[in-house]
């Protein structure tokens, strides 16, 4: 069976609908940075997630071809994650999602090296006549944080918030959002298929004690 990483870090993938305090170990990513709505149709969002199916695939399938990695193992395609922000405001503003900036990001195994990705990054450019240069390996260390599962649109997620906020406060703890550490969403439904009422988003937000 290919390794599955919601299977394997269910801790990190399949939280509670309650809030739990996690330590996130760091992993490797490709990352696609950009600014705008994300519901803009054909829009930079929704380009940066062509970019990167593109070259999580062709690091996927490169068994099939004449590159090897070394280490290589099949897996599951982890899931879209995202994390967002917006310059000047605290917390987030839903009504404007055209000030969103983001970092939209797939998971990376272990063995993919730096060079293997500027491989993929090379060989999607041109199987997908895709300019995939956007693409970047990033290593993003979380840390200490608050999670929980939320169901339902996007746009209700300040519900889900506020009790992580309630939660952590009664811990002694507080939020932790800046530069480097940001509000970070995991998205485990297709939004194509599946009803927003149905949708499984996990909310993790960087944390640290009072």
């Amino acid at each position: 069976m290919p390794f599955d990483f919601k299977k394997e870090f269910k801790e990190f993938y399949l939280p509670k609908t309650n809030p739990e305090i996690v330590t996130v170990p760091n992993a490797n990513f490709i990352t696609v940075r950009g600014k705008g709505d994300p519901n803009e149709e054909g829009g930079a969002y929704q380009r940066a997630l062509n970019v990167l199916y593109a070259v999580a695939y062709t690091l996927k399938m490169s068994y099939k071809t004449d590159y090897k990695i070394e280490g290589f193992f099949e897996y599951v395609v982890p899931p879209l994650e995202g994390f967002w922000w917006q310059d000047g405001v605290e917390g987030v503003n839903y009504s404007d999602k055209s000030s969103f900036n983001w970092i939209s990001a797939i998971r990376l195994p272990d063995f993919v090296t730096q060079k293997d990705f500027d491989w993929a990054v090379e060989t999607a450019t041109k199987k997908k006549k895709l300019d995939c240069s956007l693409a970047k390996f990033e290593t993003i260390d979380e840390g200490l944080c608050v999670q929980m599962m939320h169901l339902g649109s996007y746009d209700d997620e300040p519900a889900s918030v506020k009790l992580m906020d309630d939660f952590i406060a009664k811990d002694g703890y507080v939020n932790d959002m800046n530069g480097d550490r940001l509000h970070h969403e995991i998205y485990l439904s297709d939004p194509r298929k599946t009803a927003p009422e149905k949708w499984k988003t996990v909310i993790r937000h960087p944390i640290k004690k009072v």
